[in-house]
């Protein structure tokens, strides 16, 4: 096969290029703390270089690496500063497809995941995920979109503009009327009633940076899967989710629960490096969409061109993972941040962050002055906690927390903003307590 490598490596530049690096797979090998070294959460608490003179509780929003994180990624980035061309040719397009480090960040991701790194495609965050996914999907005019209300800003704006140019429609639902009757039973069969024959797509998001409400997927993909049951293969219903704030605090297990595609940035809750995040789906998906961008990813898309053809299997992930020179050493050094949170426990970081903000949202629910939106059960919540405080703003509720106390939250960025909170595994039960104080204190 023709492959970017035969072209380049020709005449002169074979001689200089041919030899094997002296760098490029120190990262792999640099020591990782142990499940030992991790026992304690002051002692994970320590991997994280944050200002101790801060209560961090926006970390869900960019997240601060962890020591083997930082390491990997300064690692990688001596290597390219010491000799560039060598370390990108060698790591990215010398070897067989298997063994490039494309295809090790895609493993390191898939097993995480519990799916196959040949369905993953590599992104810089959820944003582009989403983009590809919507852009990509075969919709025409007559065929909808169903995504909720609630959903995020880039999750609308990437259905409104893959409708633009597909000409389908997309169409809006709520899933619950007031923040006190959210009921999982209800929000799953108003999406079943929401259905309609000409529905291919379903989009909603895991995780909600607007209230803290968790979804209930499985589920959801029962309903899609029961609706399928009737549909020829051409006109079965999807469901894409937009799991960035379940990835790294939910159950990892994310091909199980049934979606057609999945797509998250790494760099909030996983601690992945800054521009970071990656797209899931399966293969009988990815083959029937259309790529918006090269891919330097799949060896056959360069041999087409060589050829002057395009080519002649259907898609697959890597032929959507954007090609063009990237920030490597970030990318390289993604493995490492599923590494840490295998090493701390999946299961025992979703034990402590559900505790933290359970811990919030009881001691939140007691305040006579503050409204909380985020459901109280565990089922329906996750990693953030958002509420008002009567006679404040969101933004002068944030803005007093930081002035006051050195507590950093946030508001949440939609048309009806309310104060937000989120506890991670940097976090501690002090720190909760010294959050509900500030904010009893506000009743003054």
């Amino acid at each position: 096969m023709m492959s970017r490598r035969n072209f380049l490596v020709t005449g002169a530049l074979a001689a200089g290029a041919g030899a094997v690096p002296t760098t490029g797979i120190a990262a792999d090998k640099k020591p990782r703390p142990s499940a030992n070294d991790l026992r304690d959460w002051g002692a994970v608490r320590r991997q994280f270089a944050l200002d101790p003179a801060y209560t961090h509780l926006g970390l869900f929003y960019m997240a601060a690496h962890p020591r083997p994180v930082r390491d990997a990624i300064e690692d990688y980035r001596r290597q390219l500063d010491a000799n560039p061309f060598r370390t990108v040719e060698h790591l990215v397009f010398e070897n067989a497809e298997p063994q490039r480090m494309t295809a090790k960040v895609c493993g390191a991701i898939a097993s995480y995941i519990g799916g196959r790194a040949d369905d993953i495609a590599l992104t810089h965050n959820t944003t582009t995920g989403l983009a590809l996914l919507y852009q990509g999907l075969p919709l025409k005019p007559g065929d909808e979109i169903l995504v909720t209300t609630h959903d995020h800003f880039v999750h609308h704006e990437s259905i409104r503009l893959a409708s633009e140019r597909s000409g389908a429609s997309w169409r809006k639902v709520p899933l619950f009327d007031t923040h006190d009757a959210i009921d999982a039973d209800a929000m799953v069969e108003r999406l079943r009633k929401a259905l309609r024959p000409n529905t291919r797509v379903l989009g909603v998001t895991w995780v909600h940076s607007g209230t803290g409400l968790k979804l209930p997927i499985r589920r959801i993909a029962d309903v899609v899967a029961e609706a399928n049951r009737d549909r020829p293969p051409d006109r079965r219903l999807l469901l894409i989710v937009d799991g960035v704030h379940g990835l790294g605090v939910e159950s990892p297990d994310i091909v199980a629960m049934g979606m057609d595609a999945f797509a998250a940035g790494t760099h909030k809750w996983m601690f992945g490096p800054r521009g970071t995040g990656f797209v899931w789906a399966k293969p009988e998906v990815w083959a029937t969409m259309r790529p918006l961008l090269p891919s330097f990813s799949a060896d056959e898309l360069f041999a087409a061109w060589g050829q002057d053809k395009a080519p002649a299997q259907p898609a697959r992930a890597s032929w959507f993972s954007p090609g063009g020179f990237q920030a490597y050493e970030h990318f390289w050094a993604l493995p490492a941040a599923f590494e840490f949170h295998r090493t701390v426990g999946s299961q025992r970081i979703t034990r402590r962050i559900h505790e933290l903000n359970g811990q919030m949202r009881e001691g939140l629910a007691k305040l006579p002055h503050v409204t909380l939106y985020t459901p109280r059960t565990e089922a329906l919540s996750s990693g953030m906690v958002c509420f008002d405080v009567k006679g404040m703003t969101p933004k002068q509720v944030m803005q007093r927390l930081l002035d006051k106390h050195r507590i950093i939250a946030s508001t949440t960025p939609y048309a009806v903003s309310y104060a937000r909170v989120a506890f991670g595994i940097q976090n501690t039960p002090e720190e909760v307590e010294k959050t509900l104080a500030a904010i009893r204190a506000m009743a003054a």
